[in-house]
C-alpha cells in the first residue's frame, strides 16, 4: 500500500488566496479516483525554505490518498497539472510504502 501526499500553498506568489473551489475540485477528483481522500484544510501547516539566501514562507494544505499501486508517471502528470492550476514552479508530491494494521 502507498500513501501519497500533495502539499499545496493556500495563496499564490503575490499573496492572493486561491479560491476554495480549486481545493474542493481536487478533493472531489482524488476521492473519486482513489475511493477516498484526507484533506487537511482547516489548520494550515507552515512551510519554510531557503531561496537564494532568503527564507520564504507559505501556509500550506495537505491532501493524502492511499492506493495499492503507484503509477509514478500518472502522478508526475498530476503534479504538472497542479503546478499549472496553482501557478507554481514546483508542487511537492511525495509517497511512502506503508503497512496497514
Amino acid at each position: 500500500m502507498y500513501l501519497i501526499q500533495i502539499l499545496l500553498p493556500l495563496s499564490d506568489n503575490q499573496g492572493q488566496p486561491y479560491p476554495r473551489r480549486d481545493f474542493d475540485r481536487l478533493k472531489e477528483e482524488l476521492a473519486g479516483r482513489f475511493d477516498g481522500v484526507t484533506a487537511y484544510l482547516q489548520a494550515p501547516a507552515e512551510g519554510l525554505w531557503n531561496d537564494r539566501g532568503k527564507t520564504d514562507r507559505d501556509d500550506i494544505v495537505i491532501f493524502e490518498v492511499m492506493t495499492p499501486s503507484m503509477d509514478v508517471s500518472d502522478w508526475r502528470r498530476r503534479q504538472g497539472d497542479l503546478e499549472h492550476v496553482f501557478r507554481q514552479e514546483n508542487i511537492v508530491v511525495r509517497y511512502w510504502t506503508i503497512t496497514l494494521l
